[in-house]
């Protein structure tokens, strides 16, 4: 059985989600990154793009995001960025869509 963590992914202006996980795949600008329990301290900016979380539950969701940073340390995952948009359907091209939506709406796209 695999082990969780306490992830949290938020934008500016929201909680994006938080609950538990056991595996957390993200891009960082130098690369890919995938986070599982007991995972070394790491702190890092994301690129943007995907962000890929299998919760505990044995769920699975995807977000897009515009950047940001991730810090990992004692089993909590925590995801920072500006935007970000989340598709339960774990379709990624759903979440992307979404986002450039909310960048529209905002002016910024």
């Amino acid at each position: 059985m695999a082990k969780n963590m306490q992830v949290s992914l938020v934008a500016a202006d929201r909680e994006v989600w938080s609950g538990e996980a056991t595996v957390v795949n993200a891009s960082t600008v130098e690369g890919e990154i995938g986070v599982m329990a007991d995972h070394t301290p790491v702190l890092s900016v994301l690129a943007p793009g995907q962000v890929d979380v299998r919760t505990a539950q044995d769920g699975h969701w995807v977000a897009a995001i515009d950047g940001g940073f991730i810090s990992v340390a004692n089993n909590h995952v925590r995801l920072l960025c500006e935007n970000a948009e989340l598709s339960h359907e774990s379709n990624f091209e759903e979440a992307k869509r979404l986002l450039d939506a909310r960048l529209a709406a905002q002016g910024e796209g």
